[in-house]
């Protein structure tokens, strides 16, 4: 096999392997850029979930107040409606 040869070999095929090499590098930092926009993507909705059970959990805790003291308002007028039937006998 003669040098001209041997150029033409590395010249046909360096062309294909150098794109190939060239088109994998470009490949795994997309797939490095999805990965992170992903990870980021699941920290929100963590994040967000976080925050909508918070709300949840402070509205319960509003409405068990609100109806704990209306309950004792309702207690309260019940006891009295008592104590005037129980004269009016």
């Amino acid at each position: 096999m003669d040098i001209k040869t041997l150029l033409d070999i590395i010249a046909n095929q360096g062309f294909p392997i150098a794109l190939s090499i060239l088109l994998i590098f470009r490949i795994d930092r997309f797939m490095q850029e999805i990965v992170t926009a992903q990870k980021e993507g699941y920290r929100q909705v963590l994040e967000n979930t976080k925050e909508i059970h918070n709300t949840i959990t402070t509205l319960n805790q509003q409405n068990r107040e609100y109806y704990s003291l209306r309950f004792g308002e309702v207690q309260k007028e019940l006891s009295g409606m008592k104590v005037e039937l129980g004269r009016i006998k």
